[in-house]
């Protein structure tokens, strides 16, 4: 196998191995902050990353209608408005109208919501900062690279 080929093979599976890790690391993030969610939610609830992306969008946006909330999280808008729906019923959110348009349904984050809200925050703050030590060792022209690499990855699996 020539050179290319073989840095390709080993490309892919590092990947897959990032991949692997991510999900572990997931586990033990939510692991981690279980007690605290099912206190804030209760135990008879659960939330996946999508619903709680969507609380955040909302916290950061809010007012924000279906559609919006689908183009900033990439969602369609069908998965948006399910998404939106279970967190209407667990009572994370609320439907809202503004005074100048009583047609459109926009959503708010009720005080349970503001405080998942604020949970998501604080992760991906930490998340922000060890991500930024970890790529303190690297210069600025392989950060370019790194970031146009990742970029692709990202239109790739879209």
């Amino acid at each position: 196998m020539d050179a290319i080929k073989t840095n390709k093979a080993a490309i892919h599976e590092s990947f897959i191995g990032i991949l692997q890790q991510k999900e572990q690391y997931e586990s033990r993030i939510t692991g981690s902050h279980l007690e605290e969610i099912r206190k804030i939610i209760g135990a008879e609830f659960s939330l996946n990353m999508t619903e709680l992306h969507t609380i955040a969008c909302i916290g950061e946006q809010e007012p924000i209608n279906v559609t919006s909330i689908a183009a900033m999280l990439d969602l369609s808008k069908g998965n948006t408005s399910k998404v939106t729906n279970k967190l209407l019923k667990a009572g994370w959110v609320r439907k809202a109208q503004l005074n100048d348009n009583k047609k459109e349904v926009y959503f708010r984050l009720t005080p349970v919501g503001k405080k998942l809200f604020a949970l998501h925050d604080e992760l991906h703050a930490k998340e922000a900062q060890r991500m930024n030590e970890f790529l303190g060792k690297y210069t600025e022209a392989e950060l370019e690279f790194t970031k146009r690499l990742f970029g692709d990855l990202v239109d790739f699996y879209r």
